[in-house]
């Protein structure tokens, strides 16, 4: 069917995915429909690390320097055990001399996305306090149905993508392989950045496969661009998270099972931890596993978490959700002929920019996640040997940085970071 009017998509989620994808359509003077179940943009959560594969998509949607202005430069990631030795000492540019990765607060990154999204009133329509329920397809339109301020909501549009999350149950039930929850989680928290070990790199602390703490330099919030920030976050069994530092007791022992540990780190700890009675800011993060079959097919797409949730081990999620609202908007450019949409040739690009890649990181991070989070005695063991062993060995080195970049397409091959950041002409 001949379309004679503009393509209007819905975006059901305003995360990463969802915001940067909408920018990328309204670029290419596609109406979009926001549709965000909260009723106002308050993003929750702490630090995360945006890899040189997001910071080349930052760059593709011209926000990259606002984002180093906000956030703190990370040039590597140490991962230090208890005997002081480094488990791990990987630096982005053993991947390429100009790579670097930047910790930014989940506010911030929210904050720029939406600046950018509202620079096209015309074209970006928000629908705030909108759950949506239910998504009925027909060969052309999705009809899709919830509520909205308490009221029904009844809207068609020419397509919908999904990135609502991880736990989202709006993705075609037959696309899905794998969704279960992890057993294990983290707590958050966020602090005056710690001036005590290097304000450039992601800090990671780990004995056997039972403990884990980081400290990601996180740069600043919009309303205080002043006070540099970092997040702390510690490792634990789901089923924990809940009463975790929940007395001053527990807040000490904490404190000395870290300090038996590495106590410079802990010293830090004890100044800017506040007391289980000032309510600590802790917040609470549990993480599934999502494999979908496809991430899009007809009218429906499926991105960000909602299309493959895993582990935070790689310190991807962000990173490929912004990929993947890149790849849409190289897919919808390409199978785009004035109004109208050929939704076979927008996927199977799609696939071909997100399939591999995602296929890699999901197969590595199972790998990973039971060597640092898991009850398996012989994990951390097995874990310690063969990554001493692999850090000998330059292309391993190397390997590794590219790895964590988020540029791998697979095991022998890569995404190039140029070719990602570079601005197509929209014009339409």
């Amino acid at each position: 069917m001949i379309s004679n009017h503009p393509p209007h998509f819905a975006i059901i989620g305003a995360g990463t995915a969802g915001l940067a994808t909408a920018i990328l359509l309204a670029r290419q003077n596609i109406q979009v429909s926001i549709l965000e179940k909260a009723s106002e943009l308050e993003p929750v959560g702490a630090g995360l690390l945006l890899q040189p594969s997001g910071l080349a998509v930052f760059e593709h949607l011209g926000l990259l320097d606002e984002v180093l202005r906000l956030g703190a430069k990370v040039t590597g990631l140490k991962g230090q055990l208890p005997s002081g030795n480094l488990l791990v000492n990987s630096h982005y540019q053993q991947a390429h001399p100009d790579f670097y990765g930047v910790g930014i607060h989940r506010a911030t990154l929210c904050h720029v996305l939406e600046n950018k999204c509202r620079e096209y009133p015309a074209l970006i329509t928000w629908q705030m306090n909108t759950d949506i329920q239910k998504l009925e397809e027909t060969s052309d339109q999705v009809r899709v149905l919830g509520s909205k301020d308490g009221e029904s909501f009844d809207q068609a549009f020419d397509a919908v993508i999904i990135a609502n999350g991880a736990r989202s149950f709006l993705r075609p039930k037959e696309w899905v392989k794998v969704d279960q929850a992890y057993p294990w989680g983290a707590k958050w928290t966020i602090v005056p950045e710690c001036l005590e070990l290097d304000t450039e790199i992601l800090h990671q602390f780990h004995d056997r496969s039972k403990i884990m703490m980081g400290i990601l330099p996180t740069g600043t919030v919009p309303h205080e661009p002043k006070q540099r920030l970092s997040s702390v976050f510690w490792s634990l069994p789901s089923h924990q998270l809940n009463n975790f530092l929940h007395n001053s007791q527990a807040h000490s022992d904490w404190l000395n099972q870290v300090s038996k540990r590495w106590k410079p780190a802990a010293d830090w700890l004890e100044q800017v931890i506040a007391q289980p009675e000032q309510k600590s800011q802790w917040l609470t993060a549990n993480y599934r596993d999502v494999v979908l079959s496809k991430f899009g097919e007809g009218r429906i797409g499926v991105m960000g978490d909602a299309a493959h949730a895993m582990s935070p081990q790689l310190g991807q999620g962000a990173n490929m959700a912004l990929l993947d609202a890149w790849a849409l908007g190289q897919a919808v450019q390409s199978a785009r002929k004035n109004e109208n949409i050929d939704y076979v040739q927008l996927w199977q690009t799609y696939h071909q920019h997100r399939q591999s890649s995602t296929a890699f990181y999901q197969f590595l991070s199972r790998l990973l996640t039971p060597l640092y989070q898991s009850d398996l005695w012989w994990a951390g063991g097995l874990r310690d040997l063969s990554f001493a062993w692999m850090y000998r060995i330059p292309y391993f080195r190397k390997e590794m940085a590219v790895t964590i970049s988020g540029l791998k397409l697979g095991m022998f091959s890569q995404m190039n970071y140029r070719d990602i950041a570079k601005q197509n002409n929209h014009s339409v």
